[in-house]
């Protein structure tokens, strides 16, 4: 080997360690990013988890109106057919007298 070929193989050696150096550098920096992120996020969770909670109630307290008012309506329709196509329209199924009513798919 000549002198040139291992000056190249020197500087090979010094890139190599350099970018793995960098390597080392941007990976920890984006692991200690990522950790404060998440740190973050999870007090934001938890700040907003009696908020959604409220919110989930609500929703599950209105549900069950909305499907008592629903049934309601399919009841009216049994003895009103002239109501059945608006029902339907809406896809709301009237059932038969004596057949359990099917909630709408979402």
């Amino acid at each position: 080997m000549n002198l040139d070929t291992n000056s190249e193989i020197a500087a090979l050696k010094r890139q190599s360690f350099t970018l793995l150096l960098a390597l080392i550098v941007v990976s920890g920096t984006l692991t200690v990013y990522l950790y404060r992120q998440a740190s973050i996020t999870g007090k934001d969770i938890d700040a907003i988890r009696p908020q959604a909670e409220q919110l989930i109630s609500a929703y599950n307290k209105n549900q069950t109106l909305m499907n008592n008012f629903i049934k309601e309506l399919q009841d009216y329709a049994r003895t009103h057919p002239d109501f059945r196509p608006m029902l339907a329209r809406h896809g709301f199924a009237v059932q038969p007298t004596g057949a359990p009513a099917v909630a709408p798919k979402p």
